[in-house]
């Protein structure tokens, strides 16, 4: 076992950031629950690939209105309480959308409405989340807590979908919902257990100071452009995955699948490249277009077992290059700053999702679903071009 791979294993078993990376795996396989139960439901009330980018669209939207507000709320007020407080109105909210289902009244437009309150919760929580992590270890490891945190979500890409798909076919949509509601309180027993570094608040962070860190420092406007880049590319796999399943002549349950070997690829990854993940920009660059070429390649193969290699390969590209450009954001500012920088890697990560979502379900609904991945593929291969020329300047 390589040194970065020790140095992984070491912060799983670390007194802080073990108890957060469990308790944060538990909570993200549970949106996977809620994520899959919701764009099956849709689908099948529906039939509609359009709808399905409208349900992602009321999903981050509330990112892309709230980040920079939740960007001031992280750096002024308690992280760990504003995270506790988020979570615990989200599993209410997923408790009640599973009443909903269970009595039959979880009709297309409640769906999508549960969708945008759930989105709130997001919007608040992940700029403080974020800044949370390197709270937590010391800072010659922020590099590998990052890579972890961003594998928790590549983990819970496997084991959330594949997981729900059966429980969804079995036990109902209700099921899928009251799990992620559980699986909430597992992030907010976590946060109890941890013992974050003192956190050093603002005395003053709106969106104009959020915006003043991007001021004369270019390297951060180009992270932010990759992390904006992964984003748009591994969408339609987020979005569109019971449509994609179709499209191979599978019944929606395999949307578990697609996007299980999508993150299967990115948690390979994760600890394949655990300790180099912040690597030079030529990685950076080249990972971002592995990426976007395997998005591609996925979406022209008729076979599905080599088009699930080409995720795989996809996901593997969209950690490294994520990780890389949010690990070097995370280290080029002061720890009372980290809270505004990581609202502007909401808005590009999450923020543009409801914007892809929308291009994705209408590309998908005009000239079909694998036109759209490969259409949501060209940021990313512009990404990737973007970051190789800046090696030039």
């Amino acid at each position: 076992m390589g040194p970065g791979r020790r140095g992984a294993w070491r912060l799983l078993r670390s007194r802080d950031f073990g108890p957060y990376f469990a308790g944060n795996a538990v909570s993200a396989s549970g949106t996977w629950f809620q994520n899959l139960a919701a764009s099956i439901l849709v689908y099948r009330l529906s039939h509609s690939p359009f709808l399905l980018g409208v349900l992602n669209f009321c999903q981050f939207v509330p990112v892309l209105v709230l980040a920079p507000w939740a960007g001031a709320l992280a750096d002024r007020a308690d992280r760990r309480r504003l995270l506790l407080a988020t979570q615990l109105a989200a599993a209410a909210l997923s408790a009640a959308l599973a009443a909903l289902a269970w009595s039959g009244l979880a009709r297309e437009g409640v769906v999508i409405g549960f969708a945008a309150a759930l989105g709130v919760a997001l919007a608040l929580a992940q700029p403080a989340q974020m800044a949370l992590v390197p709270s937590l270890v010391p800072r010659e490891d922020v590099a590998q807590a990052v890579a972890l945190n961003s594998a928790t979500f590549n983990l819970a890409r496997v084991v959330g979908p594949v997981s729900a798909a059966p429980i969804i076919a079995w036990q109902g949509i209700g099921v899928a919902f009251a799990i992620n509601a559980c699986t909430y309180l597992a992030l907010a027993a976590a946060l109890l257990a941890v013992r974050p570094a003192p956190q050093r608040r603002a005395a003053r962070a709106g969106l104009r100071d959020a915006l003043a860190l991007l001021r004369g420092r270019p390297a951060l406007v180009l992270y932010l452009l990759v992390v904006a880049s992964v984003s748009a590319g591994s969408d339609p796999v987020n979005t569109e995955s019971p449509a994609l399943a179709h499209a191979f002549d599978r019944s929606s349950a395999w949307a578990g699948a697609i996007v299980g070997a999508f993150g299967a690829g990115a948690v390979v990854a994760a600890f394949g490249f655990a300790g180099r993940v912040s690597g030079s920009r030529m990685r950076m660059a080249a990972t971002l277009g592995t990426m976007a070429l395997g998005m591609a390649a996925f979406a022209v193969t008729p076979w599905l077992p080599l088009a699930f290699v080409f995720l795989a390969v996809a996901g593997s590209g969209y950690l490294v290059s994520n990780t890389a450009a949010t690990t070097r954001l995370q280290l080029a500012v002061a720890e009372h700053e980290r809270g505004r920088i990581m609202a502007l890697w909401s808005i590009a990560f999450l923020g543009v999702r409801p914007l892809s979502s929308l291009v994705d379900g209408a590309v998908a609904g005009a000239a079909g679903v694998r036109a759209a991945a490969v259409v949501l593929a060209l940021p990313a291969l512009a990404g990737a071009l973007a970051a190789a020329a800046s090696l030039r300047r």
